[in-house]
């Protein structure tokens, strides 16, 4: 019998290609994401682009709400309470889109000792720049909406993540952004039904990080 996997959902382009990966080897539950103040605490997405999301893949979504700041004995009290509640209903994995931050992957398996759930990590350690065009060319749609401007260039907020974005990158940026050099938001991806259709506006600055909101797109007026 396939194990029954819930996804770390981050709404970005890696736990969208973790989802499609294990899909054939998964019974998947839903998306469990840690959300604040109404939305993702690092990209700063609203909550009801996750639920677009959820729906477009046709999933359950969890979300965790957190304070902000959250200290770390809150969070890992809020998502442990989370993780008892998928394992009594049925869960047995979590899987995480992390790519080879071996200290991100330890707090991520640390976080599930004792939980009666398994870690599953299916892109680890494949190279960024293959995986990224394979992410491409599968179908992953995706705006940045998040980055780092002491590591990659503020311009590229808003901007969709194609085969243009990563010719413009700085050599050292990895392509995928693992080392927290941009986040994304994921509008189209295997499995979805439909693309989430995003509005993306001005791009602001905010401690120390540039973000690109994004919105769903409402009904023409015109």
């Amino acid at each position: 019998m396939s194990p029954r996997a819930w996804i770390s959902w981050s709404c970005g382009k890696d736990s969208a290609f973790a989802l499609h990966d294990v899909r054939d080897e998964a019974e998947i539950g839903g998306l469990l994401t840690t959300v604040t103040d109404g939305v993702v605490a690092m990209s700063r997405v609203p909550v009801e682009l996750l639920h677009a999301q959820a729906a477009a893949l046709d999933l359950p979504l969890r979300t965790v709400d957190l304070p902000w700041p959250c200290p770390n004995d809150v969070y890992e009290r809020e998502t442990g309470a989370a993780f008892a509640a998928l394992r009594a209903a049925g869960a047995d994995e979590v899987v995480h889109g992390d790519l080879f931050l071996a200290d991100v992957r330890a707090y991520r398996e640390q976080g599930l000792v004792g939980t009666g759930l398994e870690p599953r990590f299916p892109l680890w350690q494949r190279p960024t720049a293959e995986l990224a065009r394979e992410m491409l060319d599968a179908g992953v749609r995706a705006v940045v909406v998040c980055l780092d401007p002491a590591q990659v260039p503020a311009g590229i907020a808003g901007r969709v993540w194609d085969e243009d974005l990563l010719r413009d990158l700085p050599a050292d940026v990895d392509p995928c952004g693992e080392h927290g050099e941009f986040h994304t938001f994921v509008t189209d991806a295997p499995g979805f039904a439909q693309p989430v259709d995003v509005t993306v506006g001005r791009p602001y600055e905010r401690d120390g990080f540039v973000y690109a909101p994004v919105s769903a797109r409402g009904p023409s007026t015109g």
